[in-house]
């Protein structure tokens, strides 16, 4: 019990453990790297580091990988990195092999790498449906299926998958974005109950709007201010305020990594097959 209150207080409750975060170099995989790091974790941190097919958005950097690499050294932990893509499973598979056994074992998953890009359900490519399952589902499959051993040897652990307020209702001019997400959470239902038998829980964060460069650009912003050229930050903050219950346009990276903490945590040693919303309310509009 004492043990349990000192993680309620936010003191090394994952303290000892290694967690790897795909989607590392920036925005949501940044902040949970950071938030396992500040809690006692060690981290490995993989990421693409380039450009994805009908993606208009800028691709995280390899100096915004090292960035992350810094952020989490600054916090007192150990980090091992590489550039990866969560499409191929091979090039996962060797990645995480390799730094599992540079960080001696793994206790936690973060499947947090994904793309956003938009168009008519019937009218977009056959080339932009599957690059968007590709990476926003198969990817986490892959992150799974590659990482399942380290954890069973492990004796247990915790999976989190990154999910979005579009995996539990329809979104317009995102059909396959919304696909994807929805079908992470399948996935996640089935994986929690193979892996329950091993001591391994699995859940998902379904975040609304967070405040990153995926939704922070101008493809985005004129999506939610239809007739607008180049809707400035404060224009596009009013449009997507409507989305939530609460009086906010979006949410921040940290809100998403302090839900995946909770639930990699022994504060949620009971809690599996879960769908948690960090969604300011948005789903219940």
């Amino acid at each position: 019990m004492t043990e349990l209150l000192a993680q309620a207080r936010g003191v090394g409750r994952v303290q000892g453990k290694v967690a790897l975060v795909t989607g590392a170099a920036r925005g949501i995989g940044r902040a949970q790297a950071l938030r396992f790091a500040e809690e006692g974790a060690n981290v490995i941190a993989l990421d693409l580091c380039g450009t994805v097919e009908s993606v208009l958005t800028e691709p995280a950097s390899v100096d915004d990988l090292a960035m992350t690499a810094d952020l989490v050294r600054a916090c007192g932990a150990e980090v091992w990195t590489a550039i990866v893509d969560v499409r191929d499973r091979e090039g996962m598979a060797a990645a995480v092999d390799e730094a599992v056994s540079a960080s001696g074992g793994l206790d936690i998953v973060c499947a947090t790498a994904g793309i956003t890009s938009s168009g008519s359900a019937v009218e977009m490519s056959e080339d932009q449906w599957r690059t968007m399952l590709d990476v926003n589902l198969t990817g986490v499959w892959i992150t799974c299926a590659v990482t399942a051993e380290h954890l069973i040897a492990r004796g247990g652990g915790a999976v989190v998958l990154t999910s979005s307020i579009a995996g539990l209702k329809g979104l317009v001019g995102v059909a396959h974005y919304t696909a994807a997400k929805h079908g992470v959470v399948g996935l996640m239902r089935s994986l929690a109950k193979e892996m329950a038998p091993h001591g391994v829980r699995v859940n998902t964060v379904h975040p609304t709007n967070v405040d990153t460069l995926m939704i922070q650009n101008r493809h985005v912003r004129e999506k939610f201010c239809p007739g607008m050229l180049d809707p400035s930050r404060e224009e596009f903050a009013t449009a997507a305020r409507t989305m939530n219950l609460l009086d906010v346009p979006w949410i921040d990276p940290v809100d998403v990594a302090n839900a995946a903490l909770f639930l990699a945590s022994d504060e949620a040693r009971y809690i599996t097959a879960v769908a948690l919303p960090v969604d300011a309310g948005s789903t219940q509009r």
